[in-house]
């Protein structure tokens, strides 16, 4: 190939037929070796970079790294998610959590084109919007800004969020892997073997990278004893030589690597966000011959040749107009309502409490009822003005709506004894669980080089100067700058106050209503008993209140499914440990590590209640060339539209072996109806690791394949198939 010099010259020869990897490659032989060395980090100076992220800078502009304007590179510009843009003033919609628990793909697609839309129009090109870690206990303190508990729920939701953002902007899949404890993330060393590694932690991260993402954000975390932002057997033997990635792996935040020259040998490529680590150590590693310059330009043409790849989408213009647009407030509302999950519904008087009747009259009580409550106040906060509350949504679906904010049990109870029905607010913010903020080992400040290159701070400066301007939402005013504290949770109860609070309106109103703010399970069995209807509202986004009324008073039949199981309690569960240093993780957590020791779940993992009734018709399972098809109809024995979720599940040959959630399809059927499903189930997608060989065996043998409601439904149908 000829040199190529410029950007526009390597987009111009990618037009014309040539490959991505070598027009990049030809670009970056053209390269000086400072500018090489440049594209291996953010472009912001760590110190000056510090101070803007403490001034809400995270929300303000996207962060830029291997930018070359000498030849036109425009490099990356990395906006968070993943409830939406986290630059600018965009909309706010439910944590993945809650749309996790819709099952509904195209839903998750559509609301991924949406936050796509609006991050290009405040500048970015590259988003860590797809956060897939699985949720192995909910204490995590992150949970909400994942789907699950489940590698392949989980999976298919990372690849439907990558396809709508990918309309827009590059998706960043995050964080590769294992990273599912919060306080300790800086310090804890994740020891997991092969098989559990690739049949439970990774397969949703290949799924994402299947669709086609971008790139791969690594985590702080330890695994195996090497850390992820610089672990060979992770970025390079999985991610590349296995899988077959050709886009480009950036580090987590400030301390997402230790040493620069492993972490480029390693396979990682862009430290982000700032000059932080190599541009400390990589010279003189190069000097010593611990990398080489043909290491440099391997990252470098990956970072390149990836733009290159996704210039259509990137160069297709964008306006602001999208930003907090009439389609995407609807968008947000639905999925709130869609993702309200009702996991208890007794009948008071001869009738089930919900749906509510909007003439009746209603007390809402909670300190969370007029509050905003969208979730953690870390790095995936989004800046929406125009957030509705619970008490807003109610006020515009009920007639007669009075409120009490609990702080008196005694005088919100004579509130809700004058009521129809009583409403109780209660759950968590983000004081109670986020991403950690806080200490980490004090030997880390080492990591952080004594000053700023006085050209890279001047020319960062100028850059700050020309930011839009970004409005704090009033809301935010009592908060501290920069992120909150977050963390791991240290208890999956309800705080005592909200359960006393519970209690006393429960025996002043007994048709009292508990609605849970949470990011993931929250245990129910100390209270439960004491009300006869419980909705999960998870944090829902700027039309929470909306889309939670929609659904109580029955304008939306609810049709959400867990996503996790809820335990009975904290005994049930695989043990945790905030403070860990090292854990072992292995194949059995949530509904796996229930069935297999026998242990009744509060609510299993994918059920749910709906305002209707459902069951399975006549349901036939094949064999057709590679896959499994199952076919079937869903009836609805109630009087209202509804909306099931059909659920497949594998029994493997190896009893030592997890069942496996393998095919799932959301079904609508009118009052007294039947809808036909399909679900398609590749045989690929039972096959097992080789520990041994480090490789996949194909499934062969006895499967027992059943289709159900949920995990365990004593009423799915099974039939066993000979692979």
């Amino acid at each position: 190939m000829t040199p190529i010099t410029t950007f526009d010259e390597a987009r111009a020869v990618v037009a014309n037929g040539a490959s991505a990897h070598d027009a990049a490659a030809a670009l970056v032989a053209t390269l000086t070796e400072h500018e090489k060395l440049w594209c291996l980090d953010g472009d912001a100076p760590t110190w000056a970079g510090l101070k803007f992220l403490s001034e809400d800078g995270y929300h303000k502009s996207p962060f830029a790294g291997a930018e070359v304007e000498r030849v036109g590179f425009p490099g990356i510009r990395f906006a968070d998610g993943p409830r939406g843009a986290v630059v600018g003033n965009t909309t706010a919609f439910p944590v993945p959590m809650a749309r996790g628990a819709t099952w509904d793909l195209d839903l998750e697609e559509r609301i991924g084109d949406a936050i796509g839309a609006e991050l290009s129009a405040v500048g970015a090109n590259l988003t860590g919007a797809v956060c897939i870690n699985l949720l192995r206990h909910p204490a995590w303190g992150r949970a909400q800004e994942t789907y699950g508990e489940d590698p392949f729920h989980v999976g298919e939701f990372g690849a439907a969020l990558t396809r709508g953002l990918q309309r827009h902007v590059m998706a960043c899949v995050k964080h590769f892997a294992c990273n599912s404890m919060e306080n300790a993330r800086f310090s804890v060393d994740i020891t997991v073997d092969d098989v559990a590694l690739h049949e439970v932690f990774l397969p949703h991260f290949k799924r994402a990278i299947d669709e086609g993402a971008a790139s791969v954000m690594s985590a702080y975390n330890s695994v195996n004893g090497e850390w992820c932002g610089q672990s060979h057997q992770l970025l390079t033997d999985v991610l590349r030589d296995e899988w077959g990635f050709e886009g480009f792996v950036i580090s987590d935040w400030i301390l997402g690597l230790r040493d620069g020259a492993t972490s480029v040998t390693a396979g990682l490529d862009i430290e982000m966000p700032y000059r932080m680590v190599r541009q400390q150590q990589l010279p003189a590693a190069i000097e010593r011959g611990e990398v080489t310059w043909a290491d440099v330009d391997r990252s470098v043409t990956r970072t390149i040749a990836t733009l290159l790849r996704f210039d259509a989408v990137l160069s297709a213009p964008s306006s602001a107009d999208v930003i907090g647009a009439p389609e995407h407030r609807a968008l947000a509302r639905e999925a709130a309502a869609r993702s309200v999950l009702l996991l208890r519904n007794e009948p008071v008087g001869g009738a089930p409490v919900l749906p509510l009747d909007p003439s009746c009259s209603v007390a809402v009580v909670g300190r969370l009822a007029d509050t905003v409550n969208i979730g953690d106040g870390g790095s995936s906060d989004v800046w929406d003005l125009s957030c509705r509350t619970v008490l807003d949504g109610l006020r515009d679906a009920v007639a007669t709506v009075t409120h009490d904010d609990g702080s008196d049990p005694a005088r919100a109870a004579t509130v809700a004894a004058n009521a129809d029905v009583a409403i109780v607010v209660v759950g968590y913010t983000y004081l109670d669980e986020g991403e950690y903020i806080g200490e980490t080992d004090a030997s880390l400040m080492s990591m952080f080089p004594p000053g700023d290159e006085p050209d890279v701070l001047d020319r960062f400066q100028a850059l700050l100067a020309e930011l839009p301007p970004t409005t704090k939402p009033g809301r935010m005013a009592d908060r501290p700058r920069m992120f909150s504290r977050g963390g791991d949770r240290g208890s999956l109860r309800l705080l005592p106050g909200d359960v006393e609070l519970i209690r006393t309106i429960a025996a002043a109103n007994d048709r009292t209503v508990v609605v849970v703010q949470a990011g993931s399970a929250v245990i129910t069995t100390d209270w439960v008993d004491a009300v006869p209807a419980v909705v999960q509202a998870w944090y829902g986004g700027a039309e929470a209140g909306p889309g939670l009324a929609d659904v109580l008073t029955g304008a939306v039949n609810p049709s959400a499914r867990l996503p996790f199981t809820v335990p009975v309690d904290e005994t049930d569960l695989v043990p945790f440990d905030a403070d860990a240093t090292s854990f072992t993780y292995d194949r059995w957590h949530g509904w796996w590590r229930a069935a297999r020791r026998g242990i009744a779940s509060a609510h299993a993992f994918g059920s749910g209640l709906s305002y209707t009734t459902f069951e399975l018709g006549a349901v036939d399972i094949s064999k057709a060339g590679g896959a499994i098809v199952v076919r079937g109809s869903v009836r609805n024995t109630g009087a209202r539209d509804g909306s099931d979720v059909v659920q497949v599940y594998a029994e493997l040959p190896d009893a030592d072996a997890p069942d496996r959630l393998v095919g799932f399809t959301r079904v609508d059927v009118a009052p007294g109806g039947s809808a036909a499903f399909e679900v398609v189930v590749p045989v690929e997608r039972l096959a097992t690791r080789d520990a041994a060989a480090k490789a996949w065996r194909s499934a062969t043998g006895r499967h027992a394949i059943s289709v159900g409601r949920f995990a365990g439904d004593p009423a799915s149908v099974r039939t066993d198939i000979d692979l």
